[in-house]
């Protein structure tokens, strides 16, 4: 070969290369991220839905390593209330100082009528997680405030970090902040049971990384119900665990992922440790519901979704292990994307379970 077409095929295959790994850099991101979509109602779906009836027992206590276990009572100390703003009749956003992640952070409520700190009652909680990149008000991009203006219900919607995978970090073995985990279920959850008449009868939904926090969190107790839309809840499939990999270093630019849970090949056991799917055991007696879509290319689109795939392939993977648990789950798998139209939809059809559980409906 003559040296200028060696010259030619070497920047051809380096333009190749290096377009591949744009891609999956790109899908990776996406995969523990929001696309930022609209809220409309996607085109009708074809579903594959299996309604199962959960059943009435209840899983053993005990929660996964670097996922605190229950729920615990009066004040929590490492917490601090540093503002509390009240806008647009029923939101409530606090800023708050937390020991677990060394920082301040924020939360945002959504009120139910007749709410008061005094009112001498509680109200049942429905926590909602936010995926990859977002942050507290990711949620708020959806209609949840329509969906839920006449119910009895305190909406939860905690920051939970742009990378932080609603898990306490490895840090190479050392721990320390971030500890996500910590923060939501042993400061934030029970400061909000102590000042904020929030109850005891608790839900948990959440989008991608959400999905898995969402799932994480029911199997650490304390959640009466689970849901999982988009969610990352078999991180050590094969694409996924890579898609994490390269989500978190282009996406929370400058931080080493293996902070988070170490190498998935040297620390296996930790990534299993925050794997859903090796924690299904743990949710049994907690109402489930599983969705995600195909991420196929819709009518006048050049490209599917490399992102709603994995999700999907995940989401099937994590229901194939509950079926074989006899572990029973409400599913929904459809033809659809990586975005807020198909959560804000999924939402829709899975309160009516999530709220029933918790008593609010």
């Amino acid at each position: 070969m003559a040296p200028g077409s060696r010259l030619r095929g070497l920047l051809v295959g380096a333009v190749i290369a290096g377009g591949l790994f744009v891609l999956a850099v790109a899908a990776a991101i996406a995969l523990i991220s929001n696309q930022r979509g609209t809220v409309a109602d996607p085109p009708v779906p074809s579903t594959s839905e299996r309604p199962r009836t959960p059943d009435a027992s209840r899983r053993p206590g005990g929660g996964p390593d670097g996922v605190p276990d229950g729920v615990p009572d009066g004040v929590p100390d490492g917490v601090e209330v540093v503002g509390e703003k009240r806008s647009g009749g029923r939101r409530m956003d606090l800023t708050l100082r937390s020991a677990a992640l060394d920082d301040v952070t924020r939360v945002r409520l959504l009120l139910p009528k007749g709410w008061s700190r005094d009112a001498g009652r509680t109200w049942p909680t429905l926590w909602l997680l936010h995926g990859g990149l977002d942050d507290y008000a990711g949620w708020s991009r959806s209609d949840v405030e329509r969906f839920t203006e006449n119910d009895q219900v305190i909406v939860v919607m905690p920051d939970g970090g742009k990378c932080g995978s609603y898990s306490d970090w490895y840090n190479g073995g050392e721990g320390g902040p971030p500890r996500w985990a910590t923060y939501h279920l042993k400061e934030l959850l029970p400061l909000l049971e102590s000042r904020y008449a929030a109850g005891k009868e608790r839900a948990i939904a959440g989008y991608s990384m959400g999905g898995q926090g969402a799932m994480l969190y029911a199997a650490a107790g304390g959640f009466k119900a689970a849901a999982s839309f988009s969610g990352a809840v078999h991180i050590l499939m094969p694409g996924v665990d890579l898609a994490v990999m390269l989500g978190t270093t282009a996406g929370c630019f400058g931080t080493d992922w293996k902070r988070i849970w170490g190498d998935p090949r040297e620390n296996r056991e930790v990534w299993e440790r925050h794997d859903p799917y090796h924690l299904a055991d743990r949710l049994r007696g907690v109402r489930l519901y599983l969705a995600s879509g195909d991420g196929g290319r819709g009518d006048g689109e050049l490209f599917g979704d490399i992102t709603e795939e994995l999700a999907n392939k995940a989401t099937l993977a994590f229901a194939g292990r509950l079926q074989s648990l006899d572990i029973p789950f409400q599913p929904h798998f459809y033809s659809g994307r990586h975005n807020m139209t198909y959560w804000n939809r999924e939402l829709r059809r899975a309160l009516p379970m999530l709220l029933e559980a918790v008593g609010a409906r």
